[in-house]
């Protein structure tokens, strides 16, 4: 067989089933179905099982080809059967006229069935996409309490759909591309023309046109190939199972990218604050919104230099403590065999092997073995004199306050780490130096050109109003300044908010 892809399809249906099999290497799942039109014309269907839909092929093309052929096929001459079945009496949403055998190979690998006629030199693609694919439900990695409950599948068809359900707009474009050698996964960029800049779209094109790899499982291949800077910790794509958050994401400026076989859409660019939001901080009243985006904030911190402070402290600055605490603190790891930074490293390693075990288990069972060991080892490990109690509630409060920053988790576990050992060895002038070492590193971090800690630095007031707290949608009336800053809102809903806020007062 050649691999010519200008190979043009032969006249003989033996000679294409001959090719069509050596093309794929006799694979089993590849299913061929001869068929007659009249006494003279005979045809040939090539589907893959699994990709293509069987009912669908009985319905909508065997039996209008069977209907036809007992009417009125024999009475067509053979050089224009093939564009009566075209355009006359095939039903399917999408058909295409091919010529080689590269194309027909193409179109066989994504669900469509092939239809051949003798002596005719070109087929028909039939879009017969078919197979078990999993219903539309409620993201389990995004729980949402107020809000839609809807989330992406495994099908970029159907995802396409919700995306378009969110955004009835003429403007939202949807281009497609294809990526990997061998798997030719099905890629779609989304993107709101008007809103988005050009630039950033030509970026990210550019970006994925020069990714050059066999295979895309998932969208983590291609986020990790795309990135500004691979050499950090920190995300600088996001990524979402929420067809609302994707929608909001668009209508900011923002660019998605959808990848067939998988839930999770990327976004570009991603920045610092997104981590500490959420799609329901703009479902809820903006006080109490802006108080748990305060309490994420907090809760980074606790994550990342809780274990580090209280080794700094234990080791080198003991007189920062209350004397009575002081004393309680050392009365506890009487009789602990390890130094301080051992002990936090020794607790560190347990909660992680902890939350690891717990993920990656069945879910009833996962959750067992959270309790259970949370429980039994860490009041095991106080009874046997290996951890003091203190350490215990450090890591504890640690542990929690990172389960509420989940985009960050991997993040704050290398900076727990990062700061761990820094106050270890130097306490708490380590922390300084360590905390200057990173704001250099975040401060130099780009997201597709956008400065990853915008807008906290540099600083602009029009867009802290969606950071860290989060004030009224009334007051939002642009978008943010560094995705274009067009206006959201016309200028007479505010003058009227306004109004009414100024008599209220009166």
């Amino acid at each position: 067989m050649s691999n010519d892809k200008s190979v043009q399809i032969s006249e003989s249906l033996e000679e294409i089933e001959c090719q069509i099999r050596s093309k794929f290497g006799n694979s089993a799942d590849l299913t061929f179905r001869e068929f007659g039109l009249g006494p003279t014309n005979q045809g040939l269907l090539v589907f893959i099982a699994g990709l293509a839909g069987h009912e669908y092929i009985s319905m909508s093309i065997l039996k209008p080809l069977m209907e036809f052929a007992s009417l009125r096929a024999g009475d067509i001459p053979l050089q224009s059967l093939l564009d009566v079945l075209h355009r006359q009496v095939l039903s399917n949403s999408q058909i295409v006229m091919v010529n080689t055998y590269a194309e027909v190979t193409k179109g066989l690998l994504v669900g469509k069935t092939a239809l051949f006629l003798e002596q005719a030199e070109s087929a028909l693609l039939l879009d017969t996409f078919g197979g078990k694919t999993r219903s539309v439900d409620q993201p389990e990695t995004e729980v949402t309490v107020r809000g839609p409950r809807e989330g992406f599948i495994e099908n970029l068809g159907t995802n396409t759909s919700l995306l378009r359900r969110k955004i009835s707009d003429e403007n939202l474009r949807i281009e497609s591309m294809v990526l990997g050698q061998r798997t030719n996964t099905q890629i779609n960029l989304a993107y709101i023309e008007g809103l988005a800049n050009p630039k950033l779209v030509v970026e990210l094109k550019n970006r994925l046109k020069s990714i050059d790899i066999d295979a895309i499982l998932e969208s983590g291949y291609i986020e990790q190939l795309i990135e500004d800077t691979p050499q950090s910790i920190f995300p600088t794509v996001g990524s979402t199972e929420k067809p609302d958050k994707l929608a909001a994401k668009l209508l900011e400026g923002r660019v998605g990218v959808l990848v067939d076989g998988t839930p999770f859409v990327l976004t570009v660019p991603y920045l610092f604050v997104e981590a500490f939001q959420n799609p329901e901080d703009y479902y809820a009243r903006p006080y109490y919104t802006s108080i748990i985006r305060l309490i994420r904030s907090l809760c980074f911190y606790f994550s990342t230099m809780l274990p580090a402070f209280y080794v700094a402290i234990q080791s080198f600055h003991q007189e920062m403590l209350p004397t009575s605490l002081l004393i309680n603190m050392s009365a506890g790891r009487e009789g602990i065999p390890f130094p301080v930074i051992v002990e936090a490293l020794l607790m560190g390693l347990m909660y992680e092997i902890l939350r690891e075990a717990g993920v990656r288990m069945p879910r009833t069972v996962g959750q067992a073995v959270s309790i259970v060991g949370a429980l039994v080892l860490g009041e095991a490990a106080v009874q046997a004199g290996i951890v003091s109690q203190a350490m215990v509630i450090v890591v504890s409060l640690t542990a929690i306050s990172g389960f509420l920053i989940p985009p960050l988790t991997s993040s704050m576990s290398l900076l727990r780490l990062y700061f761990l050992i820094a106050t270890g060895f130097l306490g708490m002038f380590g922390w300084l130096i360590s905390i200057l070492a990173l704001f250099i590193h975040m401060a130099n971090i780009r997201s597709f050109g956008v400065i990853y800690l915008s807008p906290l630095i540099p600083s602009n007031v029009g867009d802290l109003k969606d950071s860290m707290v989060r004030l009224p949608l009334w007051s939002m009336i642009s978008r943010p300044s560094l995705l274009g800053g067009t206006r959201r809102q016309g200028k007479k809903g505010m003058m009227q908010r306004l109004a009414k806020l100024k008599g209220n007062k009166n």
